[in-house]
């Protein structure tokens, strides 16, 4: 029943998959706070412009001046960008440079029109102008068309990569054909359950869903659910080779399994909720999205891949069917130990205070790279990794007209505050020139100047035409300033930063309202870069208070998670040497580090689960220490095939050109076998079993673990 009930669910939400695109968004603008200045002037430009649109910039360029029929074949060009489908009335003629080697066109699309479509059809039609012209499109349209091709394989080639890798590690790990496809089937089919949920969710405006969240949840949910059937694959074949039939394995495998599942999958979730605290609407999303794929993830785990595994008994294992019980520690670890595992346990358990102290000099000199990290935003031109036409074009603008173009700022006024705005936006040195939206002129706005003290609006035109009137809306202005630099450097957010402090003071705090692009970047970093500093320590405290409740103690999930935030910031320091150094990205986003903390932690925290919640269930029968080891041995060798196929579905990532999931990908698949390899294997169990039961304090395991051999005798048995 259960299984039927599990292909159903994959049946109806596999299809799917190629309707993401009819419910997701990729403008930045919509994932800001609703209290943004940059989100409240967005709200309001149709107002001014009419309806809304996005602004593609063409220019072409020749090899020297542009004479009379090259500027004829641009016009040209204009005329045919305007019959396209999706480009709103209003284009440009073109508008020749100061030098007269170049030529702007400006485009508006409807924003909400396919606008990765349209700017592609009108780079066709610039491909196709004669010899001796080159042009290119740029601007928001532009940059917003390359973001969407570069999303473009994250349906088919990031789960084909992801889901081969897990394959083929899967194969070694066990040595068995049947086994992958059994888990990995689990993991499908948790996705297809969770993107079922997810598309309904968006579909409703309930949740907002762009590629960047889409991609972190098909990883998370792979990456996830394949980790929790790995620990209930580790428990089904303890209890197969022990002998037990396949029902009795399955119910076995499940008691002894439900809880650290449960309690990691909770753990998860709690981290992602943590998300709902933020101020951007993408990280609002992400918490609630990813926790419905880590949910599905759990279920699926818990009841499909046991309906699948009790079908198949063991047979899921061949053709190296399990026959010999779980290899542990001796109580006298002078005798000889065989195995991987038994060995490593053996070397803590004689080395303990040695070991987690060089682990921690280790990882606190990989920290020390967080000083290196440059999370404080980045260009949109760099969002996009390898070739992109948006930038190229952007550069070649740069050199021909003022670098500002085509992503003016945007101050909305009262129309008797006009005069005094643009006053300060001339005074401002990071501005090239100043208009205002005038719905009498062909591009939509109209030149305005300040003479004795009024404002004065230039006519536009031969002799004759007359002069425009600005456009009103309930009592306001639109004023539109052409930046001097690029509208994504951060020259020009600290010019959007000082038009804001200069306006407040000019006319009263809070009276003009500024936008426009180059604001929402700096909107984006500033917000981003607070929901950090307080989400962080939210995610810290849920997490110790899970750990509490799992493992009845407060001095190990204290210790426990001292390590993780160790652990995270060793990757995050050398992710930022290795960004710096070998990759030479350009910095990155602010919710870098948020994103990379709540998977890491939340993530890691799994780890810590999966390893003492065994321990403590060993330290009951065996003593503290004797615990550790064994739950080392029980558990080293799910965790590592774990932590091998989370690192694996996240480096996936890097398979998609976007700047900001190549950092992520980097950063947790570092971090993912940083914690597997040293912090779950060598630190957590030495520095555990030297402290030895008193990890457990306050709970009654302190008072008495179970076993007669305690404190310093238990300690002494083992290793003499």
């Amino acid at each position: 029943m259960l299984v039927l009930v599990w292909l159903t669910a994959g049946s109806i939400g596999g299809p799917y998959f190629g309707k993401v695109d009819d419910v997701s968004t990729n403008d930045r603008s919509t994932f800001l706070p609703e209290s943004a200045d940059a989100t409240r002037v967005n709200e309001r430009l149709p107002d001014f412009l009419g309806d809304e649109s996005i602004p593609a910039l063409v220019v072409v360029t020749a090899d020297g001046e542009l004479s009379g029929d090259e500027l004829a074949d641009v016009q040209t060009l204009a005329d045919d960008i305007a019959g396209i489908d999706g480009v709103q009335d209003g284009v440009s003629p073109p508008i020749p440079a100061e030098d007269g080697e170049a030529a702007q066109i400006f485009v508006p699309l409807d924003s909400s029109g396919e606008v990765g479509e349209i700017v592609d059809e009108i780079r066709a039609f610039v491909a196709d102008l004669p010899p001796g012209l080159q042009g290119w499109v740029t601007g928001p349209a532009g940059f917003t068309a390359d973001l969407v091709e570069g999303f473009l394989g994250i349906d088919g080639l990031l789960l084909a990569v992801a889901l081969i890798a897990v394959f083929l590690i899967l194969v070694i790990v066990y040595r068995s054909p049947l086994l992958p496809v059994l888990v990995l089937t689990t993991s499908v089919f948790a996705l297809c359950a969770a993107l079922l949920t997810v598309w309904w969710l968006a579909y409703a405006g309930i949740v907002v869903l762009n590629g960047q969240v889409q991609g972190i949840l098909f990883i998370l949910v792979i990456g996830a659910a394949t980790d929790y059937a790995l620990l209930y694959v580790a428990r089904f074949r303890e209890a197969i080779a022990a002998g037990e039939r396949r029902w009795d394995a399955t119910s076995a495998a499940w008691r002894g399994s439900f809880e650290p599942i449960l309690a990691a999958g909770g753990t998860v979730i709690a981290g992602l909720l943590c998300l709902l605290l933020s101020d951007l609407a993408t990280n609002r999303a992400l918490g609630p999205i990813a926790s419905i794929g880590i949910a599905f993830s759990m279920l699926s785990a818990l009841t499909f891949l046991p309906a699948l595994l009790a079908l198949f008994g063991r047979a899921a294992f061949w053709p190296f069917i399990p026959k010999e019980p779980l290899q542990t520690v001796p109580d006298d670890l002078t005798r000889p130990v065989t195995g991987l595992w038994p060995r490593q346990a053996r070397f803590v358990a004689r080395h303990a205070r040695v070991v987690w102290i060089v682990c921690t000099v280790v990882l606190l000199a990989g920290a020390a790279g967080i000083t290196q990290l440059r999370a404080d935003g980045v260009p949109t031109s760099e969002l996009v990794l390898g070739a992109s036409e948006a930038r190229d074009g952007q550069e070649v603008l740069a050199e021909h007209f003022a670098a500002g173009s085509g992503s003016p700022v945007y101050v909305i006024v009262p129309e008797t505050d006009l005069a005094a705005a643009v006053e300060v936006l001339e005074g401002a040195d990071g501005v090239e020139s100043v208009a205002v939206a005038s719905a009498d002129t062909p591009t939509g706005q109209a030149a305005v100047e300040v003479e004795d003290g009024e404002p004065v609006l230039a006519a536009v035109g031969p002799p004759g035409t007359p002069v425009p009137a600005p456009t009103v809306a309930d009592g306001d202005l639109l004023v539109i300033g052409t930046l001097t630099d690029a509208a994504d450097s951060p020259a020009a957010e600290d010019t959007v930063r000082g038009l804001r402090a200069a306006l407040d003071e000019e006319l009263g705090a809070g009276t003009a309202v500024v936008g426009g692009e180059t604001a929402t970047d700096t909107d984006t970093n500033d917000t981003s870069t607070r929901d950090r500093t307080l989400i962080l320590p939210v995610i810290l405290a849920v997490i110790l208070v899970v750990l509490m409740l799992l493992l009845r103690s407060i001095l190990a999930p204290v210790l426990l998670i001292v390590t993780v935030i160790l652990s995270f910031g060793t990757a995050l320091g050398v992710s930022a040497l290795v960004f710096n150094g070998v990759f030479g990205f350009p910095g990155a986003d602010p919710a870098v580090p948020l994103y990379g903390f709540v998977f890491l932690v939340a993530l890691g925290v799994d780890y810590n689960i999966f390893l003492m919640s065994r321990v403590r269930e060993e330290s009951l029968v065996h003593g503290t220490r004797s615990g550790i080891l064994r739950g080392l041995v029980a558990t080293g060798g799910v965790i590592t095939s774990a932590g091998l196929v989370l690192a694996a579905t996240f480096a996936a990532l890097g398979v998609i050109p976007i700047l900001f999931l190549a950092q992520i990908a980097f950063i947790v698949a570092f971090g993912v076998l940083l914690d597997t390899f040293v912090v779950r294997s060598l630190l957590v169990p030495a520095l555990s079993y030297d402290i030895g039961r008193a990890i457990w304090w306050p709970s009654k395991l302190w008072h008495d673990d179970g076993h007669p051999l305690t404190g310093e005798n238990d300690r002494r048995t083992l290793e003499t």
